[in-house]
């Protein structure tokens, strides 16, 4: 079946009452940038659906990323008929739609609504004249108004006749952008994908922030981490990646700090670079993929001292779920099978082998006090590196191919 286009319904938005437009506005922008790959695609946001305008592409890989994409409830790929289209333009296409669907056994009905008053068939007139056609022309098809197995809608509207006979499952959510903007602190590992998806899904359109230690970290292990970035654009379109350097920080906690305390510190160095940056970029909090108990620095005593460094929220989607709940989710969002790559995180090294489950905040501070915190923030925020990731980027391969010219 060629489609002409995508009709998408709203979820959430349409209890926005005055800031519904906004809300459009700004899920047109997240659909527009998601389907950037695809030419000649056209993207009308109106006020009671979203229309993407296929113009010759293929509906099936469009649902597929639309499908991805925060504030949409259920989309349908449809055929749009001009406003004047007669019964028997409407019965041959409805014909063509319900027999690419067909299974032997199966029931329909037609559902009809008329926007459009001056269309000289009334709601009745197209069930009755589109039902029979359709009954008369598919041996074994049977009627069924109660849950039937395929629902055929025709949309007589003042823009034109839309058929469709298939509604899909959308993401939920609101779109991304209109719940304010925060920072991601964004390791390698399995857990923050999923915080930033689960913060991006309540609307929240975030900077991811790495911390990156050459040469105890890889290139390989940034491009992972900027690759993990690059899956989350599938849900809100483009994210800012902030690299930032860490190396001579955390060379110095392990020099000049005793062991158990290494952990706890150097976090606390990260919240307050985090913090800084969040900041500056005009955003209200900073994410984290912590969840309680999981590790030394996610006990409840450790984040109390962890986050005694900023008076910004610090929030953690990922709180009361265990590993296993973390990693359903991760499958579901592609990311876990990046996830698991071995490649260094600078969370990793330096790990002593007995960190502090409960540090005490008072020592925390005078041994934070044999580093320049003050100077190594400013060394770090003064060479920070930001990056756009865009629907479909592909740092790790780009760096085989780079390798693979060398040779």
């Amino acid at each position: 079946m060629k489609y002409s286009e995508i009709m998408v319904r709203y979820g959430e938005l349409s209890t926005k009452g005055k800031n519904r437009r906004d809300f459009i506005r700004q899920l047109g922008k997240n659909v527009r940038d998601v389907l950037t790959e695809f030419e000649g695609i056209k993207v009308l946001a109106q006020r009671d659906r979203l229309h993407v305008i296929l113009n010759g592409n293929d509906a099936t890989p469009v649902m597929d990323a639309i499908g991805k994409v925060f504030g949409i409830e259920t989309y349908s790929p449809v055929v749009r008929l001009s406003k004047d289209a007669t019964l028997e333009d409407i019965q041959k296409t409805a014909l063509e739609m319900i027999n690419e669907q067909y299974e032997e056994g199966q029931t329909f009905k037609i559902t009809t609504k008329r926007q459009n008053k001056d269309y000289p068939l009334n709601t009745y007139g197209v069930d009755n004249g589109v039902g029979g056609y359709v009954l008369d022309n598919i041996e074994g098809i049977n009627v069924q108004m109660k849950q039937p197995d395929i629902d055929l809608r025709v949309d007589v509207r003042l823009t034109g006749i839309y058929l469709s006979s298939l509604t899909i499952q959308g993401a939920l959510g609101l779109p991304v952008g209109t719940g304010g903007r925060g920072t991601m602190m964004l390791s390698g590992g399995i857990d923050s994908p999923v915080a930033a998806y689960m913060a991006m899904k309540r609307g929240v359109k975030v900077d991811m922030i790495h911390f990156f230690s050459p040469p105890y970290t890889s290139q390989q292990a940034l491009a992972k981490a900027k690759d993990l970035t690059a899956k989350l654009t599938a849900f809100g379109g483009t994210i800012d990646f902030i690299e930032v350097p860490f190396t001579k920080i955390q060379e110095d906690i392990k020099e000049k700090v005793p062991e158990g305390y290494l952990m706890t510190i150097q976090r606390r160095m990260m919240l307050r670079i985090a913090a800084a940056i969040t900041l500056d970029r005009h955003c209200n909090g900073v994410f984290t993929g912590e969840s309680l108990g999981q590790v030394a620095s996610q006990t409840i005593e450790s984040m109390r001292v962890i986050n005694e460094v900023t008076s910004l929220p610090v929030l953690r989607p990922l709180l009361s779920l265990d590993k296993t709940e973390i990693i359903k989710i991760a499958r579901k969002i592609d990311t876990y099978d990046l996830s698991i790559m071995p490649f260094e995180d600078c969370c990793t090294i330096f790990t002593p082998p007995s960190p502090k489950t409960k540090p005490d905040l008072d020592k925390t501070i005078k041994f934070e006090k044999n580093i320049d915190v003050e100077g190594l923030m400013k060394m770090a925020l003064e060479n920070l590196k930001v990056t756009k990731i865009h629907v479909g980027d592909d740092y790790l391969n780009a760096q085989k191919d780079v390798f693979a010219e060398l040779l």
